[in-house]
């Protein structure tokens, strides 16, 4: 299942995308965590120390190898230097599966230990000095598109993404690579307007978008969220303090998360599980090249010298059956 943390700036959305990684890492479930927000914050969320966290391989300085790798053997591919972030899989493209080892994890992930249990972390990397004027967070986050486009994930397997804060997701096509959507917004008008927006943007491709009400205090809180996003409010966040123990830096064993708490993330992996059996594989497809096309015609041309619609190929669709190369 690959599902999606979202929410404006200081939301809380690094935070709770951490807990849920550590419930269900807690529970035996393989997890591949992404961080791709502008701030990279999920390493030392899930207890990484700053210094580890900052000597994490970035995605996007392996693109060459992530590139070289999901390409295979594509004939409608000609080189890896004319793949861009929508680029979409066909006959003979290698494909990311989230129990296995290959190449781009071996370049671009590190597993991270949560209470006798571990997960996969990768990150896009910071944005620096070096990209200032020249390049925008999105030529970060191409690379966890691409990878998201090549990846075969079935029940029971999660990959974890925390997102860019606002609306800036929806800047590329990533934000329909997701089976589950979780919104989190604080009991505010600035908190609920990132909904309104998500809700617009969403609606006309299939997007599954929940709402997770965070720093919540009280019945009027919850009241306010209901009043404004309805039927999208899955569950109520309210202070913990085992969060707070955590962002000092000394996070006690998970299992001593409050009640509530855990309770809230049980309901969150129920709403993404449930979202499973209502997958629709040739509309993931369809959506993949619809993005690809644009790119393809707004600037990918240009830039590549290629004609990026003929990687496209139309009897491909992909799903969990599908086989690629070794």
């Amino acid at each position: 299942m690959k599902i999606a943390f979202v929410g404006k700036g200081g939301s809380g959305k690094t935070t709770l995308s951490s807990l849920f990684v550590r419930h269900l890492a807690a529970s035996g479930a393989p997890v591949i965590a992404v961080d791709a927000d502008i701030n990279q914050h999920l390493g030392a969320a899930l207890g990484l120390e700053e210094a580890d966290a900052a000597a994490l391989p970035a995605l996007g300085e392996h693109l060459p190898l992530i590139k070289d790798y999901l390409r295979g053997s594509n004939p409608r591919i000609a080189s890896a230097g004319t793949m861009i972030k929508t680029t979409p899989p066909g006959e003979g493209s290698r494909l990311l599966r989230v129990q296995e080892d290959n190449p781009v994890y071996d370049a671009c992930a590190r597993p991270v230990e949560l209470d006798g249990g571990a997960v996969r972390l990768m990150v896009t990397g910071p944005f620096t000095d070096a990209d200032l004027g020249v390049a925008c967070y999105h030529s970060k986050t191409g690379a966890v598109e691409l990878c998201l486009n090549h990846l075969v994930d079935g029940p029971d397997e999660y990959v974890v993404v925390d997102m860019t804060a606002g609306s800036d997701s929806f800047a590329s096509g990533m934000f329909t690579r997701f089976d589950m959507t979780f919104l989190v917004a604080e009991p505010t008008r600035k908190g609920v307007s990132v909904h309104r927006q998500y809700k617009e943007y969403a609606r006309d491709y299939g997007v599954e978008l929940k709402v997770v009400g965070n720093k919540v205090q009280g019945q009027d809180d919850i009241d306010f969220l209901r009043a404004e996003v309805g039927d999208d409010l899955l569950v109520t966040v309210g202070h913990s303090d085992w969060v707070r123990a955590m962002e000092k830096g000394r996070p006690p064993r998970f299992d001593l998360l409050e009640q509530p708490q855990h309770d809230a993330l049980r309901r969150l992996r129920s709403a993404a599980d449930a979202t499973y059996a209502r997958r629709d594989w040739e509309r993931y497809t369809r959506q993949m090249v619809h993005f690809h096309l644009k790119n393809a015609q707004s600037w990918g041309n240009e830039r590549t010298g290629a004609d990026l619609a003929a990687q496209v190929d139309p009897g491909f669709v992909l799903h969990e059956g599908v086989t690629a190369p070794a």
